[in-house]
């Protein structure tokens, strides 16, 4: 039985992850990678730094890293005591609640040392694929302690063997995509195609050099991704049960969203005020669609295993 205590404490270190990753994604928009100087974990050497926006801002997400850190290893503890109290042990919260360590430490060392040393802008990008590790590890637990109170309920039916390699395939091919997304911010290529959506710099295929090859490389891939999203979500409708089907039809619709959200950070690129939001939200829609993907990849890869119903 899954107390309410770790219910809560599950949820809340989804959110703090997610407030660590979007204060990341301030940290590159705002330019305030530099606002601690080279110090860490002090701020310009000192406990509480100077008042300017950039500290407050880069020593803010230090903080609230720091915080989640003490999150994350409640959970990994909450974690392991619950799954040596059960009667039959279910090994995939202790897989979640590792990684979801294990890439909070990842992503807190590279942090480290992206102020203590530069970094290139490739390292700077996968810096961002990390953090997303992480907090989809968080996603994943708090969908699998949901998930455990239906199962006990109902049981869970099979998912039809065809879907895995279909949704690991397109989980991917995501990465492909999110990793170009990050390192257009990393390289400040986000105005490479001007405010100009669906075309480029106004033609449908840009002259293609420097920040314009790279924002319109990241759009091709998005578009092929929108194509595989849909394709997927067909696919699944056809053949897995009620409840795989709908998180397939979250996956496109979140899809969707973060196409739309994609033209937001183009029309507002030259607005930095509002380029800020519009960033974030885009930020914020890739963190559930991938979480999305990847649960949906790793229930198709258990229940395929696990025999039972077919659908």
């Amino acid at each position: 039985m899954i107390s309410g205590g770790y219910r809560k404490l599950a949820v809340a270190t989804c959110v703090g992850m997610l407030i660590v990753l979007l204060g990341g994604a301030l940290v590159t928009n705002t330019g305030s990678g530099d606002g601690c100087g080279t110090d860490w974990p002090l701020c310009h050497g000192k406990f509480i730094p100077a008042r300017t926006l950039e500290s407050a801002i880069e020593y803010s997400h230090r903080f609230f890293t720091g915080i989640v850190g003490i999150l994350v290893i409640a959970i990994v503890v909450a974690t392991w005591r619950l799954v040596r109290r059960m009667d039959r042990p279910d090994p995939e919260p202790l897989w979640y609640a590792g990684s979801i360590f294990v890439f909070t430490v990842v992503q807190s060392l590279m942090g480290a040392a992206a102020v203590k040393w530069p970094q290139s802008s490739q390292v700077m990008a996968l810096h961002f694929g990390i953090s997303l590790f992480a907090f989809a590890g968080t996603m994943l637990l708090v969908l699998w302690v949901l998930r455990r109170g239906r199962a006990a309920e109902r049981g869970m039916p099979s998912i039809p063997r065809g879907v895995f390699p279909f949704a690991l395939a397109v989980s991917v091919y995501s990465l492909i995509v999110i990793y170009l997304g990050a390192y257009i911010r990393h390289t400040d290529s986000s105005g490479g195609c001007g405010t100009d959506w669906p075309l480029c710099a106004g033609a449908l295929v840009p002259e293609l050099e420097g920040a314009t090859l790279i924002a319109f490389v990241h759009r091709l891939a998005a578009a092929l991704f929108l194509v595989l999203a849909i394709l997927l979500h067909a696919y699944v409708r056809r053949r897995a049960d009620r409840g795989t089907a709908r998180i397939a039809s979250w996956i496109l619709g979140m899809t969707c969203g973060q196409v739309l959200s994609g033209a937001l950070v183009t029309w507002t690129v030259g607005n930095d005020e509002v380029f800020i939001f519009t960033s974030l939200l885009h930020n914020l829609v890739i963190c559930g669609l991938f979480s999305l993907l990847a649960d949906l990849t790793i229930q198709s890869g258990i229940r395929r295993a696990a025999g039972g119903r077919r659908n």
